[in-house]
């Protein structure tokens, strides 16, 4: 067999071919959206995936206020801030999070399971979220996807 049939490819920036996905988060649970999501940005469902570049594709979430959790979760769980000041440790639950912010529960979760490195906060730029069903990204033309579409 010829050496040279069956090269590695490595991606870098001017190969990387990115493109635009919709999924709607309507009654989906959070773990399992974000886990998907997570693989997505990274770029771990592509052939050329690697592992030091950015060739992730752009998730738009829509309807972040309808995510699902789990058994007691939206009372139990909580979600830590520290101020910086003394005695300035402020927690809260979802249930409390899903009425200020609903996109915050969606990005705290996906970010998580993103490397803590520059290419993770550069990844994470890659993800839209948005409380409602409108979005202002229909010139990029997503193509819509869903959960049970990518296993």
């Amino acid at each position: 067999m010829n050496t040279l049939s069956y090269k590695t490819i490595s991606a870098n920036d001017a190969t990387v071919q990115k493109e635009w996905v919709l999924i709607d988060a309507e009654n989906v649970v959070l773990g399992r959206l974000s886990s998907e999501v997570a693989k997505i940005i990274r770029g771990k469902k592509k052939p050329t995936y690697t592992p030091h570049v950015d060739c992730g594709d752009n998730v738009i979430i829509i309807n972040a206020e309808k995510v699902v959790m789990t058994g007691s979760k939206a009372e139990v769980k909580q979600y830590v801030h520290y101020t910086g000041y003394p005695g300035g440790q402020r927690f809260k639950t979802p249930r409390e999070m899903l009425a200020k912010k609903p996109e915050g529960i969606i990005e705290h979760a996906v970010k998580g399971m993103l490397p803590k490195t520059k290419l993770g906060r550069k990844i994470f730029g890659n993800l839209f979220v948005y409380a409602g069903s409108e979005h202002p990204h229909a010139a990029q033309q997503p193509k819509t996807i869903k959960l049970s579409d990518i296993r």
